[in-house]
């Protein structure tokens, strides 16, 4: 008797579904390790950032450090914020490598993912604002570019965005990749 139910002694099979289930959850743990690297060192290379500049004498110096603009405060907290989930969401990746068919943890991730995902870009937007401000001015504003005098400071401020930028785009494929491994069910 052959019909839509499983009988006794026959075993329902979905080894496509499970491996592919599995190697979404891989690939979920290396794009959070690559997150991680990428945002811990945006937030690193942001707040060891400073430049001193002599004027005149040796007594008067000019000194730019990244807590000089609330802005790069901001970013660095994000950015530590974020990583600091990402270390807490690992173990939770690794579940999902052993056990696949969890759900109810793959949605509580994608909530969490959504909310540091909102909370990357905000620090990153905002702080490539004032890199842009840095690096051209504002003459309507009476904004002067201030990187041709602290161009050691710009560089590394500059540098440190793409890390924060890479973090954005990999939790846009984080959430993408759990709503497929969710709607695989």
């Amino acid at each position: 008797m052959k019909s839509g139910a499983i009988e006794l002694g026959e075993t329902k099979t979905s080894t496509p579904k499970n491996g592919m289930n599995k190697g979404v959850a891989i690939l979920d743990f290396i794009l959070r390790l690559v997150a991680l690297v990428g945002t811990l060192a945006s937030g690193i290379a942001m707040g060891t950032t400073n430049e001193t500049l002599p004027f005149f004498t040796q007594f008067i110096r000019f000194r730019a450090e990244y807590n000089d603009l609330p802005t790069f405060t901001f970013f660095v907290i994000a950015n530590a914020t974020v990583s600091a989930y990402l270390v807490l969401s690992l173990p939770l990746s690794i579940f999902h490598i052993i056990r696949s068919a969890s759900e109810r943890s793959r949605i509580i991730l994608i909530f969490f993912d959504t909310a540091m995902l909102s909370l990357l870009t905000a620090g990153a937007s905002a702080a490539a604002a004032i890199v842009y401000v840095a690096h051209k001015g504002n003459t309507k504003a009476n904004w002067f570019a201030i990187c041709q005098q602290f161009n050691s400071f710009c560089e590394r401020t500059s540098g440190s965005l793409i890390g924060s930028f890479v973090g954005v785009v990999l939790f846009i494929l984080l959430i993408l990749l759990s709503g497929l491994a969710l709607s695989r069910r």
